[in-house]
């Protein structure tokens, strides 16, 4: 294993460090690192607070800031925050509108942010599982909560910055995720820093189809393919998926898992975007880039989100994070 760090002890904490003072303009460190706040609040605007295992930047803490997240808990390497992370990130954010917690479908985060709702008052939750890969696994019961999750925090946090209550926030998280779906593929495992050797084994000639954004196996392993051949796969599971609902403007989300160039990034996306509007889907929103992660892990997923008036106005509505902004 090579990897930049002076321990493995030490690694979240130094990074937690670094990301904090780069970005001193945007956003502030909580005690104990408990959690990674907006630095400007906005009195009567109800709080957005996510969070996960750590090893998925940008995600969440790079998307704390003006028209997303107001807070963000990292656990340990794709390890589940605590509690009490929730709580003080819940005390440290609310302006007195409530809280809307926005959770990936991993059993570890679904408990954990259910027990900092019941601890708390006015909190209501998004639980996001937008992979359409399998149905369960190690890591959830039901599909897990992927890449999309970024679409439902950005759309959401538009909204909430423009003073919409609590219940219509959890209304639209939930519209949002439910108009979302995505799939992923491996070319190589990650390395998380404690084990020291890579999660899961793979060939040369292999890739994990419908992976999980933590190692967790897919649909099946395979030989590697043409980006055409895989894309095709990927669509056709999105597409059938969402059945009739396939059709009209969407949003296009080519994301990198950590070690894929943004060269192959676009040439995926040229892909993807080619079989969607052959079957119906107008592509009128797209992003491509690394931004659901999972560590060092070669690969990306391809998340497709209808959209419709009100949504592509959230879509588009200013955003200042340290991985997302434009419209400012």
């Amino acid at each position: 294993m090579k990897k930049f760090m002076n321990s493995v002890d030490t690694v979240l904490t130094e990074s937690l460090d670094g990301f904090a003072a780069a970005h001193a303009d945007i956003l502030v460190l909580g005690e104990e690192h408990k959690f990674i706040r907006r630095k400007m609040l906005k009195p009567g605007k109800v709080a957005l607070i996510s969070g996960g295992g750590s090893g998925h930047e940008p995600l969440h803490g790079g998307f704390v800031g003006r028209g997303m997240l107001d807070a963000a808990c990292p656990g340990q390497v794709f390890t589940s925050p605590t509690p009490d992370q929730m709580l003080a990130a819940a005390q440290a954010v609310d302006t007195g509108a409530g809280c809307l917690f926005i959770v990936k479908n991993y059993e570890g985060d679904v408990m954990n942010f259910e027990m900092a709702a019941e601890m708390s008052d006015g909190v209501l939750q998004v639980v996001t599982n937008d992979d359409v890969a399998v149905e369960n696994s190690s890591y959830t019961t039901g599909r897990r909560g992927v890449a999309g999750t970024l679409v439902v925090e950005k759309i959401v946090g538009a909204a909430a910055e423009h003073g919409v209550a609590l219940p219509a926030l959890k209304a639209l998280g939930d519209r949002v995720n439910d108009a979302t779906r995505s799939m992923g593929v491996a070319l190589t495992s990650g390395t998380v820093p404690a084990a020291g050797k890579p999660t899961f084994d793979i060939g040369d000639g292999e890739m994990e189809f419908g992976v999980g954004i933590h190692g967790e196996p897919g649909r099946r392993r395979d030989r590697l393919k043409s980006a055409d051949a895989i894309v095709e796969e990927i669509c056709a599971a999105i597409l059938g998926d969402l059945d009739d609902r396939a059709k009209g403007p969407a949003l296009l989300f080519v994301n990198g898992f950590g070690g894929t160039p943004l060269m192959e990034l676009y040439l995926m996306y040229n892909s993807a975007r080619r079989i969607f509007e052959q079957h119906g889907v107008t592509v009128t929103r797209s992003l491509v880039g690394t931004y659901v992660t999972s560590l060092d892990m070669a690969g990306c997923s391809i998340t497709l989100s209808l959209l419709d008036d009100e949504l592509t106005e959230w879509w588009d509505a200013p955003v200042h994070t340290a991985a997302l902004r434009w419209g400012l």
